[in-house]
């Protein structure tokens, strides 16, 4: 451990501006709330979003403006706990739900509480992110781990939460097709909770030959390297490789890209569900036409929901899931600009960086 970090009190990793970062001891996190616990954080994973925040300083209308800790993937054990708190004591190990909401606007009266008005997500401007030692969260946004779940699986929870949420709003049933567009951490992931779900064939489609490779190992049943030629030839490929008959149930891109926008609505049978995950340009060219012909259910997915975390924690506790495989790197908390960089260049799968022990 740095100098730096063995004597500050809440040292962070703040993002000043386009590839600007710089470790910055700040004030420890008060509790504002009763229900408020304070986290040592131990593990956070580097997603997407951080790097574009670090490569481009915005993520649509989201634009960095002042300094901004960065990270929002992570796990940790309880330091504190607000006279309120009744399900958590100091100790606990914990993952950590990122995205405050406020609890009172409809989406959060409706029990849709991801699509919270007034969300305060961590990484997101305005609000500081969890790379720092400490962090401060309502009681009920931290899911106690089970013994069997150490604390860098702990970490993973968040994008396996995503994943859950995806596959739940494709309503996969036992024994539906589901071909995934994407081998990143999200797809790789909804691979595996689709086959928890009952998934007999679910196929990982991306451009790398590596990571088809690792999906095919992890938790998909098939893979399929997509091609440059039309999206209606790829999609006929993927039936006929896969003996998916008049096409898959379900179609999850956790890509963003807009050729597996195209290949997913065509390799779908008439009436099969599409699930967009990934994001990509704003705005893309959509094939209306064949969206509309085969009545197919098209739907958007943002983040995780209500008893999204608390599947993702029984999945992996049952061993339905398991996530260790993902983790391909870890770094200390004073290289966590070099993880930034290796993560940009598209190195491993999830990079970890390690937090400062209380």
């Amino acid at each position: 451990m740095s100098a730096q970090a063995a004597t500050a009190q809440n040292l962070s990793f703040v993002l000043e501006g386009v590839h600007r970062v710089k470790f910055e001891d700040r004030p420890v996190p008060e509790l504002r709330d009763p229900h408020d616990v304070l986290v040592n954080i131990r593990f956070t994973g580097i997603c997407g979003s951080d790097v574009h925040y670090w490569e481009h300083g915005a993520i649509g209308q989201f634009v960095v403006k002042d300094p901004m800790v960065l990270g929002h993937e992570s796990s940790g054990v309880i330091s504190k706990v607000g006279s309120a708190v009744t399900k958590l004591k100091v100790g606990d190990r914990v993952a950590m739900e990122p995205g405050i909401s406020c609890r009172r606007c409809e989406p959060c009266k409706a029990g849709r509480y991801n699509l919270c008005e007034k969300m305060a997500f961590a990484a997101t401007p305005p609000y500081d992110g969890t790379l720092a030692k400490y962090y401060v969260l309502p009681e009920d946004f931290c899911y106690k781990l089970p013994e069997n779940i150490n604390l860098q699986e702990g970490a993973l929870m968040e994008p396996l939460s995503v994943a859950v949420h995806i596959v739940k709003q494709a309503n996969v049933t036992p024994g539906q097709s589901v071909v995934v567009f994407g081998a990143g951490p999200v797809g790789l992931l909804c691979c595996a909770v689709a086959r928890a779900f009952g998934s007999p064939k679910t196929i990982a489609v991306d451009i790398q030959k590596g990571r088809l490779e690792f999906a095919r190992k992890y938790a998909a049943t098939a893979t399929f390297e997509a091609g440059k030629g039309p999206a209606l030839e790829n999609a006929t490929r993927i039936i006929q490789e896969n003996d998916l008959g008049p096409g898959a149930d379900v179609v999850i891109d956790a890509s963003g890209a807009e050729p597996s926008v195209h290949t997913g609505i065509h390799v779908l049978r008439p009436g099969g569900t599409y699930v967009q995950g990934g994001m990509g340009r704003s705005e893309i060219t959509f094939p209306i036409m064949a969206a509309c012909t085969k009545e197919l259910n098209v739907k958007g997915s943002f983040r995780y929901g209500s008893g999204d975390y608390k599947l993702a924690v029984n999945l992996v506790a049952s061993g339905k899931v398991s996530v260790k495989e993902l983790v391909t790197g870890v770094v200390k908390f004073e290289d966590a600009e070099e993880a930034f960089k290796e993560v940009k260049a598209g190195k491993g799968i999830k990079t970890l960086i390690t937090g400062i022990d209380a």
